[in-house]
This record gives structure tokens, C-alpha cells and sequence, in this order.
């Protein structure tokens, strides 16, 4: 079976496939299908085949979008590495997912040369690295795949431990996509603008929805986040969706409008707070809150605004053929209202880790993958995700719910975000812990927590910060929160 940009191309050849954000240069799907052609012709010079590991270190651009259709066209395996790595990072990440190849581009030659040693560049060379432009393109066999086979090596975040590599397949993705589809809907004018780092599947998944529906992708301008840059060219390019961290949305509420185009802001990478939501609901801004997971393929859950504002803090239902099970520390399912771990399965969940049948095994059970996030589901099948299952806090023989110590913290109004955890005690067992953003004393935060908190969930050590460390997907950092801590 020919790759899906291949059959997009001869179904839409002259239809939008991706527009560069910063220049407002623009490629059909016909341009982007020779465009990638050649460039998997490079690879094949540079020895990359069917079933190698190809790992790409760069920046969210339109270069990325070609290597990654590149790859599936080779029947290569695409492996991204995130770009804020460190150079022993990377190559941790390259042993474990038994990287063949490494293309990088300018912004991160140094480091992956440094990395890999051997590497290839889409860009002129400044570090030694192979300029893929200066290979004469190799003629290569079309693969043969089917549904099953590896299209996708993805490492976790890897904030609570060692990051696995998580293996996704072609049915993984497809189904990700219909799924997405069918909750918030397609339209042939639908122009989705990618800003986050496409080395998570917040930032990879709009790269293969656009092909399997035809639309557009407009590839935000490489660089740090600019609230007022995004919104510049979200409004130039007519965009209709979006993929959001929370951090990255309350920027933009902050820094201005919306277009008029604009159809779903798709809110997740880590947990959004109620009053944001509100916000966006209180301007009509088309907010979907969403739970989501590198090993789900993205989407789990997702709201639809009208969702959302009828309840506030739900992630909504479960998107289609995807099962989600609240299941109790013994493993019984639980009943609507009752908390417990979210348990999910279906056809966009991953067979497994790359290399750790062990881990994989442990991921597993009856009702499928084990989060390790707790949450609940009320009587309408709506999704709330409350924490993960080990930020609970057993302090002096009490239990507490680092989330709602959170959500007491962020209702101060000099608060902009808040983390807390439990760190040991030799008295107590734990104690509570909390990392605060904002403008605020440690004395105006136990005055205000003690109106609504019994006094064994109050923190007893502090950190106050600008901002909370946050990994590239956006999650907290609970490493980082946890040395900031030992820093005080």
C-alpha cells in the first residue's frame, strides 16, 4: 500500500497541504508529494531503508513535516527527538529506540553531531554533519506495510522515572484521527496551525490528520512561543484549529482576539484550570479541554465547548471506539461517581514499549493500558482527571488530594499556576509540598489556604517562582518542582 500523502496527492493535487507561517509560502499536495519524493530519495543515498530507525532533532517547521512523510515513504520508522535535550539525553533516547540514522537541521546540528557523531542535515553544514541537498536521489522499492507496522517511536517525558519508547502503528494513527474527526468535525477549508514541538503527538498528529483529510497545515514560525507572533498569523492564514498546552492559551487570551475562523482551540498536555476554561468560554472562544497520551496517539477524551461550560472541569467522553474503565487499586471496575485509575483500550493504544516487554506487561491488564492517571465519570460517561495516582499524599496517616490543594492555590488571585506534591517526612511520613507562580508571599498563601483546607492538607514548604518548569509537552516537570523544593 502506497503512504497516505502518495494517495492524498493523486486524490487533491492542487489543494493546500502546507503553509509556512512566517513567509506565507504555500505547497499544494502535488508540490509537497514531489518535494517528498526527492527528499526520500536522499535518504535512500544516505542509507535509509525500510524498517530503520530514523531519527529527526529539529525544530516544528515545514522541513519536519517532509521528513516525517519522507519516512513513511521509505518505510522507515520516524524516531523525534526533542530538541531540548541534552547531547547525553539524545543519545540515551537513540540507544533506546535503536536509532539507524539522524537528520537534523542549523538550529541543532552542534548538539546532534556532538549526540550521534554521524548525521545528516537539511540544511548547509556548519558542523560536519552530511547536507542531504549535496546527495544525488537514490531510486527505492515503494515498502510493503500493512496496519501493524511500526510508524512511530515516541519517548515519554520521562518526569517521573527512566522515558520509555512507545511504539505506534499506522492503525494506531488512522484511528486517532477518525476518532478526532468524528468529535470535532472537518470541513475542507479547515487549516490546522501547528505550534507545539513536533517531537510530541501534540505537535505530530496534526501532520498526519491534515493528509488523511485533505486540509491544511500551517507550520507556526520556528522559535521560542510569541503570543502576539501566533496570533498575528493565526488570523493571516485564516486558522480553524489549534493544539494548546494551558500556559500557552492563557498567553494568547492575554495578548488578544481570536480570528473569526477559528473552529477548536484542542486544550491538553497537562491538566487546564477552571477558570481558564472560563475564560475562553466567557469570550467565545471555541475551547475543548482534552485528556490525552503518547500512548493513546493523542486524544482520549475530548469536550466540545457546549461540553465544557455545561461542566466545568470534564475533559468530556471518551472519543469513539476508544474504552475508558475507572477501575479501584484492586483492579474492579467502579461505578459512575467512584474514582479510581483510568484504564483505557482500543485501537488507537499502543501494542506496547520498544525494547521492554516488562514495562509493557506491567502497562497492561484486563480493561487495558493503565495510566496511572485517577480520575471519575459521572453518569453521562463525561471524563474528570483528577491526579496522577502517585502525586497522592499519605501525610500522618491522612490522604490528601494534591489536586484540590492545587485548585485552593490558584483560586488567590495573585496565583497564576500551582504544583504540589508530597516530599518525605521522618514524622509524618510526607509532607505537603507546593511550587507557586505568581506575585505572592508564603504568608498570604497559608492565610488563604487555611479558609478552605483542613490543616493536614497545608503545605509546609514552599517555592515561589515566575513560572512552573514544564517539559516540552507541558506537563510540570516533577523533578524539576521537586530540586526547586530541596532548593528552599
Amino acid at each position: 500500500m502506497r503512504d497516505w500523502l502518495a494517495q492524498r496527492a493523486r486524490a487533491t493535487p492542487t489543494a493546500t497541504a502546507v503553509v509556512d507561517a512566517g513567509s506565507g509560502t504555500a505547497w499544494t499536495y502535488a508540490a509537497l508529494d514531489s518535494r517528498v519524493e526527492e527528499l526520500a530519495g536522499r535518504l535512500a543515498t544516505y542509507g535509509v531503508g525500510v524498517d530503520d530507525h530514523l531519527a529527526v532533532l529539529a525544530e516544528a517547521s515545514p522541513a519536519f513535516v517532509e521528513l516525517a512523510h519522507a519516512a513513511m515513504r521509505l518505510g522507515a520508522v520516524l524516531v523525534p527527538l526533542h530538541t531540548r535535550l541534552t547531547a547525553d539525553e539524545l543519545r540515551d533516547r537513540g540507544d533506546r529506540a535503536d536509532v539507524s540514522a539522524v537528520v537534523c537541521d542549523a538550529e541543532n546540528e552542534a548538539v546532534a553531531v556532538e549526540a550521534f557523531g554521524d548525521v545528516a542535515t537539511v540544511d548547509a553544514s556548519a558542523h560536519g554533519a552530511t547536507d542531504l541537498s549535496g546527495l544525488d536521489p537514490e531510486t527505492f522499492d515503494i515498502p510493503s506495510w500493512d496496519d501493524e507496522c511500526p510508524m512511530l517511536l515516541l519517548s515519554t517525558s520521562g518526569t517521573t522515572g527512566t522515558p520509555k519508547v512507545v511504539t505506534l502503528t499506522s492503525w494506531n494513527l488512522l484511528c486517532s484521527a477518525a476518532a478526532s474527526s468524528w468529535r470535532l468535525g472537518v470541513l475542507p477549508s479547515d487549516r490546522w496551525y501547528c505550534t507545539l514541538p513536533m517531537s510530541h503527538m501534540g505537535g505530530l498528529a496534526p501532520i498526519y490528520r491534515s493528509v488523511l483529510y485533505g486540509t491544511a497545515l500551517v507550520v507556526a514560525t520556528p522559535g521560542s512561543f510569541d503570543p502576539e507572533r501566533a496570533l498575528a498569523e493565526m488570523h493571516t492564514h485564516d486558522v480553524t484549529g489549534v493544539s494548546l498546552v494551558p500556559t500557552m492559551f492563557s498567553r494568547l487570551l492575554d495578548a488578544g482576539s481570536f480570528p473569526e475562523s477559528l473552529r477548536f482551540v484542542l486544550l491538553g498536555g497537562a491538566a487546564a484550570p477552571d477558570d481558564l476554561v472560563q475564560r475562553a468560554l466567557d469570550r467565545e472562544v471555541p475551547v475543548c479541554p482534552t485528556y490525552g497520551m503518547t500512548e493513546a496517539s493523542s486524544q482520549i477524551a475530548t469536550a466540545r465547548p457546549e461540553d465544557a461550560a455545561a461542566a466545568l472541569g470534564t475533559v468530556g467522553n471518551p472519543l469513539m471506539f476508544t474504552e475508558v474503565t475507572v477501575v479501584d487499586e484492586h483492579g474492579v471496575a467502579q461505578s459512575p461517581g467512584d474514582p479510581g485509575e483510568l484504564v483505557v483500550a482500543g485501537p488507537t493504544v499502543s501494542p506496547g514499549y520498544y525494547g521492554d516487554p516488562e514495562a509493557t506487561e506491567a502497562a497492561f491488564g484486563p480493561y487495558g493500558f493503565h495510566t496511572g492517571d485517577a480520575g471519575v465519570r459521572d453518569k453521562e460517561g463525561r471524563i474528570n482527571v483528577l491526579n496522577r495516582l502517585d502525586d497522592r499524599i499519605v501525610t500522618g496517616g491522612e490522604n490528601v488530594d494534591p489536586g484540590e490543594v492545587v485548585e485552593v492555590l490558584r483560586s488567590h488571585p495573585n496565583v497564576e499556576d500551582a504544583f504540589v506534591l508530597g516530599l518525605s517526612d521522618d514524622e509524618f511520613g510526607q509532607r505537603v509540598a507546593a511550587v507557586v507562580a505568581g506575585d505572592v508571599s508564603t504568608d498570604a498563601l497559608e492565610a488563604h489556604a487555611r479558609e478552605s483546607l483542613a490543616g493536614f492538607k497545608l503545605p509546609r514548604q514552599w517555592a515561589i517562582v515566575e513560572s512552573l518548569p514544564r517539559t516540552g509537552s507541558g506537563t510540570v516537570d516533577r523533578e524539576a518542582a521537586r530540586a526547586l523544593l530541596r532548593e528552599r
